[in-house]
């Protein structure tokens, strides 16, 4: 008899099943352009792009105080400001914002094999996409790569109460599942959420996408398993239930 078998995996979106930086960066290429073309801004262009690229990754949201349009577009307004001076244009700011973010989720696709996969796996076990992030550009995210269809439920932390590596995030989605933390494989690309999180929730699993073969920090949340991509995913969870049905 085989205990305790995988019932459920857990699923970032951003660049673990979609590539969130890629689409992105073409996003930063399109207002570039736009810059260099429309308004003459040499090499100023890049350096925006590059302030507003810092600001983002530091960037603190709480949806209770503005919204994350206000938010983003004032991001590239101080950023045009701090690189040009004299007056903050506004106007500008909400051209740049919002051509970054129609281009970025243009790119943001989810991609064959990887449908394919999600496909296969939805045979076997249940599969809950569980992503943080402000709710807007979440929601904003699953529509443009249409990937619903392929999940038995969908969490987005900025419409919980927590968001990852909380515990109570997972246990939601082992409630909406029908499953216990046991059951579950947590699979992401972030020590500090994914990772965290599914060891946090004492889930049955946890795996590591690192594409880039980067090497954590001595002090970051150690994963059961790395990969270099999500697609190396259904042949180790296999590996898995072998595992267990050999330990029963």
């Amino acid at each position: 008899m085989v205990l305790n078998r995988v019932r459920a995996v857990f699923f970032d979106l951003d660049n673990t099943l979609i590539d969130t930086a890629g689409a992105s960066r073409k996003g930063m290429l399109e207002v570039i352009k736009l810059l260099q073309s429309k308004y003459h801004y040499k090499e100023e262009a890049e350096t925006i792009c590059d302030k507003v690229q810092v600001k983002l990754s530091k960037e603190c949201f709480h949806p209770s105080s503005t919204c994350i349009t206000d938010l983003r577009t004032l991001h590239w307004e101080e950023a045009i400001q701090e690189t040009k001076g004299g007056a903050a244009n506004r106007k500008l700011a909400e051209e740049c914002y919002f051509l970054w973010k129609s281009t970025r989720l243009q790119h943001m696709i989810l991609a064959e094999d990887v449908k394919a996969m999600l496909t296969e796996l939805r045979k076997e076990v249940r599969l809950l996409l569980l992503t943080n992030g402000d709710r807007q550009t979440q929601r904003e995210k699953i529509e443009a790569c249409a990937c619903q269809s392929y999940f038995d439920a969908i969490i987005v932390g900025g419409e919980q109460k927590e968001e990852k590596p909380a515990p109570s995030i997972f246990y939601h989605g082992c409630d909406l599942l029908g499953v216990q933390p046991g059951d579950c494989v947590m699979v992401g690309d972030t020590l500090e959420t994914d990772i965290q999180g599914g060891l946090n929730a004492g889930l049955k699993a946890t795996v590591w996408i690192n594409k880039n073969g980067i090497m954590p920090l001595k002090s970051s949340p150690v994963p059961h398993y790395i990969v270099s991509s999500v697609l190396e995913l259904p042949a180790l969870l296999q590996s898995i239930d072998c595992t267990v049905s050999m330990s029963a």
